[in-house]
């Protein structure tokens, strides 16, 4: 190898131990949690009562760990410094599980996990969670289908919170209080006889 190719190639490996693939990782990363957790419970729970609880699907803006900010009908940007522990389909499905058993009472499953019968199986679409910038407001939108009993019911549940700021520790936790929202008018509907 002449010296300058050797040159070439030593300032490209320098060049690259410098970039970070990905972007900075915040010191803190965020996560949900249930306001209303399940209470603990001795024993196997009943599967014939129970409910399989899918983790919804995701529009293509919310498939990461980042915190979605729309500013208008065709821009997207994201939050600054604020990332999910784990993309937002499986921290929402374990909020709505954890507040569907506490509500209900009704054991519940994750597909990916238990191959158990339920009376019911819950899943379908988170299709917004983020800030409005042009409202300043939080934004969840779940678009839900519920199959029990041989039938299929969908709903639509939606919840805006306001926030003062586009800064993370005010907007996750609005995010938190509108997935506990949704979870607990999921839960009163899932339920309902």
């Amino acid at each position: 190898m002449t010296n300058r190719a050797f040159l070439t190639t030593a300032a490209a490996a320098l060049a690259l131990a410098g970039c970070s693939f990905g972007g900075k990782v915040p010191d803190k990363l965020l996560t949900l949690s249930a306001t209303q957790p399940p209470a603990a419970s001795a024993g196997a729970p009943a599967a014939a009562n129970a409910v399989i609880v899918a983790a919804p699907s995701l529009p293509e803006m919310l498939r990461n760990n980042r915190i979605p900010v729309q500013s208008s009908e065709t821009e997207v940007a994201y939050l600054k410094d604020a990332q999910w522990v784990s993309n937002p389909d499986r921290l929402f499905r374990q909020v709505l599980a954890d507040v569907i058993t506490a509500r209900t009472g009704r054991a519940t499953f994750d597909p990916l996990s238990t191959s158990a019968e339920a009376s019911a199986r819950l899943g379908g679409r988170l299709s917004q969670f983020g800030l409005d910038a042009r409202t300043m407001e939080a934004v969840a939108a779940y678009d839900a289908v519920l199959a029990r009993g041989g039938a299929t019911e969908t709903r639509r549940f939606e919840t805006r919170i306001p926030v003062g700021a586009a800064e993370r520790n005010i907007v996750a936790p609005a995010l938190n209080q509108a997935a506990n929202q949704i979870a607990g008018e999921v839960a009163d509907w899932v339920g309902a006889r």
